[in-house]
């Protein structure tokens, strides 16, 4: 796959699936200004920069990519009806008990434990930003990149939140 190779560094270019996330109206800048709103309120020197480099660096987990890639696939051929019945019709419907974009994205929020869990489900529900933009209903359809999009910026608010020094440390006390 051209567009997923290890640089020198050890690490892995994210300009391939960036590519398709434009090319379905998703910027990195759509992603990290939801993450500065999760992380803003718990941490006040956050910059925007900062939420930026967290959802670039959960881009770069090969694994975050394949369930990108994966769920873009599925949105793109079913708005060119492209899947057999009655897959189609579930996704052009976007059935409410369908939730398997909900299971593909959690595979994405998983990375960086329970807290990304706790955020995806409250931005599921609220879908603030380019989430509820990819949510409406119109000639595209995102069944799967609204909810991958809401994992990929709990994953990177968790990032943040785990990187933060000024979180609670707890030591197992001596067993003497």
């Amino acid at each position: 796959m051209a567009d997923l190779h290890e640089e020198a560094n050890g690490t892995i270019e994210t300009s391939g699936i960036e590519k398709w996330l434009e090319q379905r109206g998703v910027v990195i800048q759509d992603i990290a200004d939801i993450v500065f709103s999760l992380q803003r309120p718990y941490n006040p020197d956050l910059k925007l920069e900062e939420c930026s480099q967290s959802v670039r660096a959960v881009l770069q987990k090969r694994e975050v990519q394949y369930v990108l890639y994966t769920g873009i696939a599925l949105d793109e051929l079913a708005e060119r009806k492209l899947l057999p019945e009655p897959l189609q019709a579930i996704m052009e419907a976007d059935a409410s008990l369908y939730g398997v974009d909900e299971t593909l994205a959690l595979g994405i929020t998983n990375v960086y434990g329970m807290i990304g869990l706790t955020s995806f489900g409250y931005l599921d529900k609220v879908k603030p930003g380019i989430i509820r933009q990819l949510n409406v209903k119109g000639e595209r359809i995102h069944v799967f990149l609204d909810d991958l999009v809401a994992g990929l910026a709990a994953a990177a608010s968790a990032r943040i939140a785990h990187q933060d020094p000024k979180a609670e440390r707890y030591d197992l006390p001596d067993s003497h």
